[in-house]
């Protein structure tokens, strides 16, 4: 039976599990002795550690400390669900800390409803080594056990209130290293209804010792806890939505480790987890077969670059680095001697065209817009809408298209389902879009973050913002010129973009390299370059700059 608490002032159990954090441990404590609600217990159960977490704890005598031989997360909580006495009960990791109205508004909307079996909300991520913090904030717009299949939005445990009665049926799964949170999330909205909100509760510190930073066995238990689901899928949406869910655990996790094993690249430490590596071949083919070319590019550039040294610094002969020259010619390429560079045909102050190379081929810069709206095209369905035209929607959705709309500036296009600026639209309507495509605008609109604003505003949760923006370009000679107002760098799109979009749901890639930076402003078309030329990315020259956004 469900138990309905007596008082008038409920109690909510804080329980603050600890294992060698006693460094962060007071922020912890302090941020639930501040909350606006007073009616709390604060539990910390200490797991095994050997650091200062028991003397942190003397120090408030308002804590109640049990200390257990270590013996992982989940034991830690089922020890502290049987030491609390509280008729809810929150659940804080020592490194976090809850927001000071954390427990009043999440007590606000479970109280009275004894059949809610918990809340959640919104959180922020605080990057501790830069300092930096951005919200998460995601709503929810459909059953909540379809929505947990496909992806975990509650994302941070400690914005869970959860009902005591709760704890009579479930508990935390002791053979689970990670994701046990996100199982019993799976186990509970399976069969009680549960409230979400974006409101703010808790602040979730990124640091080196994050144990979600381990992707490899992230996605491991992620997908078995998702896989545990599967003998009782009922209904075809349940058996969707589990689908998608394994798609999308594969794809975060894959993303994460390539953009680790890239950053270890360019570190000191170069020294590759052959977890990672395995667990990237078997789940994503295409990242890891991108990311062995840019390691071997990466090996070639470094071996070249330590050969010149040595060649400099008298350490080898020139002979030595001219047998490395012929090793790896194609990646060679030697600076001329100053004052003897031959420019050739590009001896000159003027462009061959100023039109984009509309007229000498077609546009250097389509062939990136195109081939990232081709990776992509699996996100232009349902409903979309295009700024200006429709014809990449038509082009990329095809018959997955439900309607196609269309945003222009100018009234007098009869094409046009709505006329205005996207910086300043709200007859736009909200939560409508399953898909926006936004090519090559961002650029010519003044108040850019209104129109990011917008974009986030009219898509469906869910819902992907396909965008491109130019980077290296001359500004255009027709009668877009006097509206042409900004460039942008991958760096400027993510801080933009991140004001709305929570991080993890936005894909940032840059195209283009010295050759094709040069070869686009002199007006070249696509034609005049080869593939193999267009292909080579450098990350300095960024003419083109893409981004894959979702609600």
């Amino acid at each position: 039976m469900k138990p309905t608490s007596n008082s008038k002032k409920p109690i909510v159990s804080v329980i603050i599990t600890c294992y060698n954090h006693g460094y962060y441990l007071p922020k912890a404590i302090e941020s639930v002795l501040n909350q606006t609600y007073h009616n709390f217990e604060i539990i910390v159960i200490d797991d095994g550690s050997i650091d200062n977490t028991k003397n942190v704890c003397l120090k408030y005598p308002s804590v109640n400390y049990f200390y257990q031989v270590n013996a992982g997360l989940s034991a830690a909580r089922n020890s502290g669900i049987k030491y609390s006495s509280g008729d809810y009960l929150v659940f804080l990791d020592a490194d976090d800390w809850l927001l000071e109205t954390a427990l009043e508004s999440n007590l606000d909307l479970l109280i009275k409803k004894n059949e809610i079996a918990f809340v959640s909300g919104g959180h922020e991520l605080y990057y501790e080594p830069e300092d930096k913090t951005w919200f998460v904030q995601k709503e929810v717009d459909k059953d909540t056990y379809l929505n947990l299949l496909e992806g975990n939005f509650i994302g941070m445990h400690a914005t869970v209130l959860y009902q005591r009665w709760v704890f009579d049926t479930f508990k935390f799964d002791t053979s689970l290293p990670y994701c046990e949170d996100y199982d019993l999330y799976l186990q509970i909205t399976r069969q009680h209804p549960v409230i979400h909100h974006t409101g703010l509760i808790a602040v979730y510190r990124l640091h080196d010792n994050n144990m979600s930073s381990n992707y490899s066995r992230m996605m491991k238990y992620a997908l078995l806890v998702i896989s545990n689901q599967k003998k009782h899928l009922v209904t075809s949406a349940e058996k969707e939505s589990f689908l998608l869910g394994i798609a999308f655990w594969k794809s975060y996790y894959s993303k994460k480790i390539y953009d680790h094993l890239c950053a270890q690249l360019y570190s000191t430490l170069y020294n590759f987890n052959k977890e990672e590596i395995e667990c990237l071949k078997t789940n994503s083919p295409m990242l890891y077969e991108k990311f062995n070319t840019k390691k071997n590019q990466f090996s070639k550039d470094r071996i070249v670059l330590m050969a010149k040294n040595a060649v400099k610094n008298k350490l080898i002969p020139t002979k030595i680095f001219e047998s490395i020259k012929k090793l790896y010619k194609k990646q060679i390429i030697d600076s001329p001697t100053i004052g003897k560079i031959n420019l050739g045909d590009l001896d000159r102050t003027t462009p061959f065209s100023t039109q984009f190379g509309y007229d000498r081929g077609g546009p250097l810069d389509r062939y990136y817009i195109e081939n990232f709206l081709d990776e992509n095209s699996f996100k232009v369905k349902g409903r979309a809408l295009e700024i200006g035209d429709n014809e990449y929607t038509l082009k990329y959705g095809g018959d997955k298209l439900t309607q196609s709309d269309i945003l222009h500036i100018d009234e007098s296009n009869k094409q046009a389902t709505y006329i205005g600026d996207l910086s300043n639209a709200p007859h736009l309507p909200s939560n409508t879009f399953d898909c926006i495509i936004l090519t090559q605008t961002l650029h010519l609109i003044y108040d850019y973050k209104a129109a990011i604003e917008t974009c986030y505003r009219v898509l469906k949760p869910g819902g992907t913002l396909l965008l491109t923006v130019p980077g290296i370009s001359h500004i255009a000679q027709d009668q877009w010129s006097k509206y042409w107002l900004w460039s942008f760098t991958d760096a400027s799109i993510q801080r933009i973009l991140q004001e709305h979009f929570s991080e993890d749901n936005i894909t940032i890639k840059t195209y283009g390299n010295v050759l094709v930076a040069s070869a686009f402003l002199y007006g070249m078309g696509l034609p005049e370059l080869k593939k193999e030329q267009l292909d080579y990315h450098d990350p300095h020259y960024q003419v083109i700059i893409t981004v894959k956004a979702i609600k």
